[in-house]
């Protein structure tokens, strides 16, 4: 399977916010959103960085000055990325190894879209169950 089958399956969308916003708009988009990262990208389309829940997490030391900073302070600029015809395997491994929860999808230098480690274990999950489907096909009819 490919992360092209799973943005298909999924959408393309991929909520971002400009590295100038102050943490306080990035809270509330998550939560808005519910969701648990977010691309920072100046135009929508280029990732200078990503930030999510972990990052918030790891400079909560002084929340009082956190809510104002931009969240370019807070960001991770070196993102991991991937690309449409990569495997879910290798995406996976990559998650693992990187201990990562959220990678962009790029085309061309271009976000085209963002796959969670949720969006991974329900892709995996579908494989099995249609595995499962398969060989019970193949039990009964022998």
């Amino acid at each position: 399977m490919r992360i092209s089958d799973v943005l298909r399956g999924k959408g393309p969308k991929v909520v971002t916010i400009r590295p100038d916003a102050p943490v306080r708009d990035l809270l509330q988009l998550l939560d808005s959103a519910n969701i648990g990262a977010v691309v920072v990208s100046e135009d929508g389309a280029t990732i200078t960085g990503i930030v999510s829940e972990r990052d918030i997490v790891r400079h909560l030391a002084d929340p009082s000055r956190l809510l104002d900073q931009p969240v370019s302070t807070i960001m991770t600029s070196q993102v991991h990325t991937c690309a449409p015809h990569a495997t879910v395997d290798s995406l996976m491994r990559l998650m693992t190894e990187q201990r990562i929860r959220h990678v962009p999808v790029v085309v061309d230098g271009r976000l085209a879209g963002l796959v969670s480690i949720g969006d991974v274990v329900k892709t995996r999950i579908g494989e099995l169950e249609f595995e499962r489907e398969q060989l019970e096909n193949y039990i009964a009819q022998a």
